[in-house]
């Protein structure tokens, strides 16, 4: 069975550690390009953001196919691989465009607002819910699997957070 606790103590790790970094980049090193990604830092950050919301979305998806039969999950997730190339620049030039607005003085807020939110969302999961998975498009993200179940879907976010945490390229990171 899942451990609640630590899940819950990801989420609060990671945003405690995106405040971090948030509070430690100089007014030069939002502007910098991030390292292994056309993003720079503050539309990296964003993208960081971005995992932890996509995890609502995740979790909606999860609850709807992990109910119907694995045939149909199976097809919604090759549907969505055949997706792969326009996703990848909806997700990069989304995130280009979403940290003009979720900038540097509202991204702490927004990560604080979405961390809330999946902590009073696992904290009203139902045991038996953890038992639940369904399959996903293997070829959109590196930490995607075939299969994730409700406690893989919660710990997406934090492995997504710390393989982009590592490609920020601030001078005295926090």
């Amino acid at each position: 069975m899942a451990d609640r606790t630590a899940l819950a103590e990801d989420l609060e790790r990671a945003r405690a550690r995106f405040h971090r970094l948030l509070s430690s980049m100089s007014e030069d090193d939002w502007g910098k390009a991030s390292r292994g990604t056309r993003w720079t830092n503050e539309e990296l950050l964003f993208h960081m953001v971005f995992g932890y919301m996509l995890v609502a979305r995740l979790l909606t998806l999860l609850r709807v196919f992990g109910r119907l039969p694995d045939v149909v999950g199976r097809g919604f997730a090759r549907t969505l691989d055949a997706g792969t190339v326009p996703f990848h620049a909806v997700n990069y030039y989304g995130s280009c465009a979403a940290a003009r607005y979720y900038h540097r003085g509202r991204m702490g807020a927004k990560m604080d607002r979405v961390i809330a939110s999946l902590q009073r969302s696992l904290a009203h999961e139902r045991d038996s819910d953890f038992l639940r998975g369904m399959h996903y498009p293997t070829r959109w993200d590196p930490f995607f699997q075939d299969y994730m179940t409700l406690e893989d879907v919660y710990r997406y976010p934090g492995r997504h957070f710390d393989f982009h945490e590592r490609q920020i390229s601030a001078d005295n990171l926090g």
